[in-house]
């Protein structure tokens, strides 16, 4: 469809916040996303000021047919943050954070990142479970389930949300908690942003001082006996403590790092930690009292913005002395130039605590996931960098679930996306026929309306 000068005009004289168009100044800054392979090029982007503008921005979508991308941080890896000729609905400018500290409740805005919000958390000594890198966006990693240093401690990103502010396909304006459009409220808890574009986001706040955190790096050598001991210490290990165990090719060469955030009491932190620190002979040991924030940008300076990044992730479903035989050997045989990374997250005590279908997000029981991932600079190095990372990833595939993180998800089709969902992908499409029959909101790691979708519970307003 082909949208005439006045229309685009009427739009822009619309909004409080700022419509680029191709070609426009600072067009081409807006259009980038964390991910450097990811080249797409909009018709419009509306940089919303408020939720004024994000309806706006929904209805003219509807009203022209124009397929729309949902930008918050613009982290994720598989680039659905921007479309081509289409519509962006970019909430970066909606990034204000309110901390209320007698009710330990903070609410944050669309496009807050996680930066954002400890920053304005920590002033109250309080934080909430959130992305290990401070560019990724609250709604995003929420509405996918979201992992973080504190998720053994407190659950999900998701399990600490107490509401939500939606724009619905139709332009209407909801709100979603446990006592009011509950059934909305369960699916953005994991089912990603296939019911509209959340504004804001109210999350239970917990009070979260100094930290026991750090890195411990041992050659690659002693990876497999360190990575044993590393299984049978991290699955028994009290709720507090999460520790990341990554195999890494870095500019000092291959290594492998065990990142650890213990988030108790600091003298019973160094008892917990002391096996882990003292076995094996580590090269560095980094772990000291540090403020949370200090932890939360350990990894910011590999994950900067710009980088050329394939990823591939999975969950255990044992990880077996076989396992740690067989991916240690592949990335050993097959070191790559900085930077390659196989990371083993530690997941387990109160997130294995809610049920699989309390929350969209159903992987409930695995105690462990992994991520291949694999950044570069050069474009001319993509095809072989993309072929390691699957060789890797099929190196570990033997000893994974069927399901997968939906964070973690590049392009990688429709069966991958229900292996996502998981066992909840049936109430999903009943919740997609519900709010978005016609999957307006499809840009994204998609649950697609049933073909014999109902009625809409919503009639379309022009």
């Amino acid at each position: 469809m082909i949208i005439g000068n006045k229309r685009i005009q009427e739009l822009r004289e619309s909004l409080r916040g700022r419509l680029f168009l191709p070609g426009e100044e600072d067009y081409d800054g807006a259009r980038q996303v964390f991910n450097g392979m990811i080249n797409k090029k909009p018709a419009l982007i509306v940089r919303c000021a408020g939720v004024a503008d994000v309806i706006t921005a929904v209805r003219f979508a509807r009203e022209t047919d124009m397929r729309v991308a949902v930008r918050g941080g613009g982290h994720n890896v598989a680039g659905n943050a921007v479309c081509d000729d289409g519509l962006v609905i970019d909430l970066s400018e909606m990034k204000s954070v309110r901390v209320d500290p007698e009710n330990r409740t903070a609410r944050g805005g669309g496009g807050a990142t996680w930066g954002d919000f400890d920053h304005e958390t920590q002033a109250f000594g309080l934080a909430t479970t959130g992305g290990i890198v401070p560019t990724t966006g609250i709604a995003g990693l929420t509405l996918g389930g979201g992992f973080g240093f504190l998720n053994r401690k407190y659950g999900l990103s998701c399990d600490n949300l107490l509401s939500a502010d939606v724009v619905t396909a139709d332009g209407r304006f909801l709100k979603a908690s446990a006592d009011e459009n509950e059934d909305l409220f369960w699916g953005i808890r994991g089912g990603g942003g296939n019911f509209g574009v959340v504004t804001s986001l109210e999350y239970r706040v917990h009070p979260v001082g100094p930290v026991l955190g750090g890195e411990i790096v041992y050659p690659l050598d002693q990876a497999k006996e360190v990575l044993r001991f590393y299984r049978d210490w991290s699955t028994t290990a009290p709720d507090e403590v999460r520790a990341d165990a990554t195999l890494l090719s870095g500019p000092h060469g291959p290594a492998l790092a065990i990142m650890v955030c213990y988030c108790g009491a600091i003298g019973e932190g160094e008892r917990v930690l002391q096996p882990l620190r003292s076995f094996g002979s580590p090269m560095v040991d980094t772990v000291a009292p540090v403020p949370y924030a200090t932890v939360q940008n350990l990894l910011t300076e590999v994950f900067r913005p710009g980088l050329l990044h394939y990823w591939k992730a999975g969950l255990f479903h044992s990880f077996s002395d076989e396992a740690i035989e067989t991916i240690v050997d592949f990335f050993a045989g097959a070191v790559p130039a900085p930077f390659a990374a196989v990371a083993i997250e530690h997941l387990g005590g109160a997130v294995s605590r809610v049920g699989p279908q309390d929350t969209a997000f159903s992987h409930r029981g695995a105690q462990h996931s992994v991520l291949v991932l694999r950044m570069w600079q050069d474009p001319v190095e993509t095809e072989e960098n993309i072929d390691w990372g699957r060789r890797c990833y099929r190196a570990a595939a033997p000893f994974l679930e069927e399901g997968v993180y939906v964070n973690y998800l590049g392009d990688e089709g429709e069966a991958r996306a229900r292996a996502a969902y998981g066992i909840n992908y049936e109430r999903l499409v009943k919740l997609k026929n519900k709010y978005d029959p016609t999957n307006f909101f499809r840009l994204n790691q998609n649950i697609k309306p049933a073909p014999e979708s109902p009625t809409p519970a919503f009639q379309t307003q022009s």
